[in-house]
């Protein structure tokens, strides 16, 4: 694979790789809701939920639906919702393994 597309496609997965943005993506797998929706259901604030909104829609992960005064955000497509899907059910099998992993945690800090 071309290295740009390698970066690219990393920056993609960056959009799955937080806790919040994966609540969020959770909250919606199903059904399309509202920011004030997401906020009650999280117990977060406002201003976080819109910058993880905004960091999943420019990564092209979820869309926007404006109705009136409110924007609706949804997955993009049904195949984002099997890939979450397919995530989940590999996630199962190694759960205990990338629990146990510390390698993770040190390299995280090279992301910052």
């Amino acid at each position: 694979m071309e290295l740009h597309k390698c970066d690219v496609k990393a920056k993609f997965m960056r959009g799955f790789s937080d806790k919040t943005r994966l609540q969020i993506l959770e909250c919606i797998k199903r059904e399309e809701k509202t920011v004030t929706q997401l906020v009650e259901e999280l117990k977060g604030n406002q201003s976080n939920i819109s910058q993880h909104l905004a960091c999943l829609k420019g990564c092209g992960i979820i869309v926007g639906r404006q109705e009136g005064k409110y924007m609706y955000y949804s997955l993009r497509n049904e195949q984002i919702a099997q890939l979450l899907n397919v995530m989940d059910s590999v996630f199962q099998q190694v759960e205990a393994e990338v629990e146990a992993c510390e390698k993770n945690d040190e390299l995280s800090h090279y992301d910052k």
